[in-house]
Protein backbone atom coordinates (compact mmCIF):
# COMPACT_ATOMS: atom_id res chain seq x y z
CA UNK A 1 0.00 0.00 0.00
CA UNK A 2 2.83 2.31 0.77
CA UNK A 3 4.55 1.49 -2.58
CA UNK A 4 1.39 2.47 -4.52
CA UNK A 5 1.15 5.77 -2.77
CA UNK A 6 4.73 6.50 -3.54
CA UNK A 7 4.19 5.66 -7.21
CA UNK A 8 1.17 7.94 -7.41
CA UNK A 9 3.08 10.70 -5.69
CA UNK A 10 5.95 10.44 -8.15
CA UNK A 11 3.57 10.39 -11.09
CA UNK A 12 1.74 13.47 -9.83
CA UNK A 13 5.01 15.27 -9.27
CA UNK A 14 6.12 14.52 -12.83
CA UNK A 15 2.81 15.80 -14.20
CA UNK A 16 3.15 19.00 -12.21
CA UNK A 17 6.74 19.55 -13.40
CA UNK A 18 5.80 18.92 -17.03
CA UNK A 19 2.91 21.31 -16.79
CA UNK A 20 5.15 23.97 -15.26
CA UNK A 21 7.71 23.55 -18.04
CA UNK A 22 5.03 23.81 -20.70
CA UNK A 23 3.49 26.84 -19.06
CA UNK A 24 6.86 28.63 -18.76
CA UNK A 25 7.79 27.81 -22.35
CA UNK A 26 4.52 29.13 -23.79
CA UNK A 27 4.53 32.36 -21.80
CA UNK A 28 8.13 33.41 -22.69
CA UNK A 29 8.21 36.23 -25.28
CA UNK A 30 10.74 36.11 -28.17
CA UNK A 31 13.73 38.45 -27.85
CA UNK A 32 13.50 41.55 -30.15
CA UNK A 33 16.59 42.59 -32.25
CA UNK A 34 17.22 46.40 -32.24
CA UNK A 35 19.06 48.01 -35.25
CA UNK A 36 22.15 49.99 -34.31
CA UNK A 37 21.62 53.79 -34.39
CA UNK A 38 22.79 55.57 -37.61
CA UNK A 39 24.95 58.71 -37.48
CA UNK A 40 23.48 61.95 -39.00
CA UNK A 41 25.36 63.21 -42.12
CA UNK A 42 27.52 66.30 -41.55
CA UNK A 43 25.88 69.59 -42.63
CA UNK A 44 26.70 70.84 -46.14
CA UNK A 45 29.36 73.55 -46.41
CA UNK A 46 27.90 77.04 -46.72
CA UNK A 47 27.98 78.83 -50.09
CA UNK A 48 30.51 81.72 -50.15
CA UNK A 49 29.28 85.29 -50.54
CA UNK A 50 31.28 88.31 -51.68
CA UNK A 51 30.78 92.03 -52.41
CA UNK A 52 33.00 94.49 -54.28
CA UNK A 53 32.71 98.28 -54.47
CA UNK A 54 34.79 101.04 -56.10
CA UNK A 55 35.08 104.63 -54.97
CA UNK A 56 35.05 106.73 -57.03
CA UNK A 57 33.68 104.94 -60.07
CA UNK A 58 34.67 107.68 -62.55
CA UNK A 59 38.23 108.95 -62.89
CA UNK A 60 40.42 111.20 -64.93
CA UNK A 61 43.30 109.33 -66.52
CA UNK A 62 46.12 108.97 -63.98
CA UNK A 63 43.86 109.18 -60.92
CA UNK A 64 43.23 106.31 -58.47
CA UNK A 65 40.15 104.56 -57.10
CA UNK A 66 39.74 102.37 -53.99
CA UNK A 67 38.35 98.84 -54.30
CA UNK A 68 36.68 97.52 -51.11
CA UNK A 69 35.33 94.01 -50.52
CA UNK A 70 33.85 91.66 -47.90
CA UNK A 71 33.20 87.91 -48.02
CA UNK A 72 31.85 84.98 -45.99
CA UNK A 73 32.53 81.25 -46.12
CA UNK A 74 35.46 81.68 -48.52
CA UNK A 75 38.95 80.25 -48.21
CA UNK A 76 40.47 82.02 -51.21
CA UNK A 77 39.73 85.35 -52.91
CA UNK A 78 41.26 86.87 -56.03
CA UNK A 79 40.63 90.15 -57.85
CA UNK A 80 41.28 90.53 -61.57
CA UNK A 81 42.75 92.20 -63.45
CA UNK A 82 46.13 93.06 -61.93
CA UNK A 83 45.30 92.79 -58.18
CA UNK A 84 45.59 89.03 -57.50
CA UNK A 85 44.99 87.16 -54.21
CA UNK A 86 43.47 89.18 -51.35
CA UNK A 87 42.28 88.66 -47.77
CA UNK A 88 38.71 87.82 -46.82
CA UNK A 89 37.97 91.52 -46.54
CA UNK A 90 39.91 94.69 -47.19
CA UNK A 91 40.62 97.44 -49.69
CA UNK A 92 43.26 98.44 -52.23
CA UNK A 93 43.97 101.31 -54.60
CA UNK A 94 44.01 100.83 -58.36
CA UNK A 95 44.96 103.21 -61.17
CA UNK A 96 43.49 101.83 -64.40
CA UNK A 97 44.81 103.25 -67.66
CA UNK A 98 41.39 102.86 -69.27
CA UNK A 99 37.84 101.96 -68.25
CA UNK A 100 38.02 98.59 -66.46
CA UNK A 101 35.63 96.10 -64.85
CA UNK A 102 37.20 94.46 -61.78
CA UNK A 103 35.97 90.97 -60.76
CA UNK A 104 36.44 89.36 -57.35
CA UNK A 105 36.08 85.57 -57.09
CA UNK A 106 35.52 83.94 -53.69
CA UNK A 107 35.86 80.16 -53.42
CA UNK A 108 35.50 77.69 -50.56
CA UNK A 109 34.22 74.21 -49.68
CA UNK A 110 30.67 75.31 -50.47
CA UNK A 111 31.41 76.55 -54.00
CA UNK A 112 32.30 79.96 -55.41
CA UNK A 113 30.80 83.43 -55.88
CA UNK A 114 31.68 86.51 -57.94
CA UNK A 115 31.13 90.26 -57.74
CA UNK A 116 32.17 93.09 -60.06
CA UNK A 117 32.84 96.82 -59.93
CA UNK A 118 33.42 99.03 -62.99
CA UNK A 119 35.68 102.07 -63.02
CA UNK A 120 35.26 104.47 -65.94
CA UNK A 121 38.29 106.49 -67.01
CA UNK A 122 37.18 109.70 -68.67
CA UNK A 123 38.79 110.51 -71.99
CA UNK A 124 40.08 114.05 -71.98
CA UNK A 125 38.64 116.06 -74.82
CA UNK A 126 41.22 117.34 -77.23
CA UNK A 127 41.70 121.05 -76.77
CA UNK A 128 39.98 123.02 -79.47
CA UNK A 129 41.51 126.14 -80.89
CA UNK A 130 40.00 128.50 -83.36
CA UNK A 131 41.84 128.56 -86.68
CA UNK A 132 43.76 131.72 -87.45
CA UNK A 133 42.72 133.91 -90.33
CA UNK A 134 45.82 132.81 -92.24
CA UNK A 135 44.76 129.18 -91.82
CA UNK A 136 41.24 129.97 -93.05
CA UNK A 137 42.69 131.89 -95.99
CA UNK A 138 44.92 128.99 -97.05
CA UNK A 139 42.05 126.53 -96.67
CA UNK A 140 39.41 128.46 -98.62
CA UNK A 141 41.20 130.64 -101.20
CA UNK A 142 42.06 129.02 -104.53
CA UNK A 143 44.52 130.13 -107.21
CA UNK A 144 43.66 130.37 -110.91
CA UNK A 145 45.86 128.45 -113.41
CA UNK A 146 46.49 129.37 -117.05
CA UNK A 147 47.40 127.75 -120.35
CA UNK A 148 50.79 128.37 -121.94
CA UNK A 149 51.20 131.94 -123.21
CA UNK A 150 47.58 132.83 -122.33
CA UNK A 151 45.73 134.98 -119.80
CA UNK A 152 42.21 133.62 -120.42
CA UNK A 153 40.21 132.37 -117.41
CA UNK A 154 39.75 128.63 -117.93
CA UNK A 155 36.68 126.70 -116.66
CA UNK A 156 38.66 125.22 -113.77
CA UNK A 157 39.89 128.72 -112.90
CA UNK A 158 36.28 129.98 -112.80
CA UNK A 159 35.45 127.30 -110.21
CA UNK A 160 38.50 128.19 -108.13
CA UNK A 161 37.79 131.94 -108.28
CA UNK A 162 34.15 131.38 -107.30
CA UNK A 163 35.38 129.76 -104.08
CA UNK A 164 37.81 132.63 -103.52
CA UNK A 165 34.98 135.12 -104.01
CA UNK A 166 32.92 133.26 -101.38
CA UNK A 167 35.77 133.73 -98.92
CA UNK A 168 35.98 137.45 -99.68
CA UNK A 169 32.22 137.83 -99.22
CA UNK A 170 32.42 136.01 -95.89
CA UNK A 171 35.19 138.31 -94.66
CA UNK A 172 34.36 141.75 -96.04
CA UNK A 173 37.35 143.44 -94.40
CA UNK A 174 39.84 141.14 -96.10
CA UNK A 175 41.99 142.52 -98.91
CA UNK A 176 44.08 140.43 -101.29
CA UNK A 177 46.89 140.80 -103.77
CA UNK A 178 46.87 138.76 -106.97
CA UNK A 179 50.35 137.75 -108.12
CA UNK A 180 50.78 137.00 -111.85
CA UNK A 181 53.27 134.13 -112.46
CA UNK A 182 54.68 132.45 -115.58
CA UNK A 183 56.83 129.44 -116.41
CA UNK A 184 60.51 129.84 -117.32
CA UNK A 185 60.07 129.98 -121.09
CA UNK A 186 60.35 133.36 -122.78
CA UNK A 187 62.18 136.53 -121.84
CA UNK A 188 61.95 138.26 -118.50
CA UNK A 189 60.22 141.30 -120.02
CA UNK A 190 57.68 139.21 -121.90
CA UNK A 191 56.79 137.16 -118.85
CA UNK A 192 56.43 140.25 -116.65
CA UNK A 193 53.86 141.57 -119.12
CA UNK A 194 52.12 138.17 -119.35
CA UNK A 195 52.03 137.92 -115.55
CA UNK A 196 50.44 141.35 -115.35
CA UNK A 197 47.70 140.32 -117.81
CA UNK A 198 47.02 137.19 -115.80
CA UNK A 199 46.75 139.06 -112.50
CA UNK A 200 44.42 141.63 -114.10
CA UNK A 201 42.24 138.89 -115.61
CA UNK A 202 41.82 137.30 -112.16
CA UNK A 203 40.92 140.65 -110.60
CA UNK A 204 38.33 141.42 -113.27
CA UNK A 205 36.71 138.03 -112.85
CA UNK A 206 36.39 138.55 -109.09
CA UNK A 207 34.88 141.99 -109.71
CA UNK A 208 32.35 140.33 -112.04
CA UNK A 209 31.41 138.08 -109.08
CA UNK A 210 30.61 141.12 -106.92
CA UNK A 211 33.92 141.71 -105.13
CA UNK A 212 34.87 145.39 -104.85
CA UNK A 213 37.89 146.29 -107.02
CA UNK A 214 39.46 148.33 -104.21
CA UNK A 215 39.90 145.15 -102.19
CA UNK A 216 42.13 143.58 -104.87
CA UNK A 217 45.67 144.62 -105.76
CA UNK A 218 47.73 143.08 -108.57
CA UNK A 219 51.44 142.55 -109.14
CA UNK A 220 53.45 140.59 -111.73
CA UNK A 221 56.48 138.43 -110.93
CA UNK A 222 56.75 136.92 -114.41
CA UNK A 223 59.08 133.92 -114.18
CA UNK A 224 61.13 135.25 -111.24
CA UNK A 225 59.40 133.38 -108.40
CA UNK A 226 58.55 129.88 -109.65
CA UNK A 227 56.63 127.46 -107.44
CA UNK A 228 58.29 124.43 -109.06
CA UNK A 229 61.90 124.32 -110.27
CA UNK A 230 61.90 121.41 -112.73
CA UNK A 231 61.77 121.90 -116.50
CA UNK A 232 58.70 119.70 -117.06
CA UNK A 233 55.21 120.45 -118.28
CA UNK A 234 53.82 119.51 -114.86
CA UNK A 235 56.10 122.10 -113.24
CA UNK A 236 55.35 124.68 -115.92
CA UNK A 237 51.61 124.33 -115.20
CA UNK A 238 52.15 124.96 -111.49
CA UNK A 239 54.04 128.18 -112.34
CA UNK A 240 51.39 129.60 -114.71
CA UNK A 241 48.97 131.01 -112.18
CA UNK A 242 47.28 133.93 -110.49
CA UNK A 243 48.29 133.47 -106.88
CA UNK A 244 46.55 135.06 -103.88
CA UNK A 245 48.19 136.51 -100.78
CA UNK A 246 46.55 138.40 -97.95
CA UNK A 247 47.15 142.15 -97.98
CA UNK A 248 48.31 143.37 -94.56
Amino acid sequence: MIEVSRSLYRASLLVVLAASVLTFGCSKKPKQVTAPPTEAPPPAAAQPTVTLDASPTTLEKGDSSTLSWTSTNATQLTIAPDVGTVAAQGSTKVTPASSTTYTITASGPGGSANATARITVATAAAPTTEPTQDEIFIREVRDAFFDFNKADIRPDARTALSQTASYLRSYPTERVTVEGHCDERGSTEYNLALGDRRASAVKQYLVSLGISADRINTVSFGKEKPFCMQSTEECYQQNRRGHFVRSR
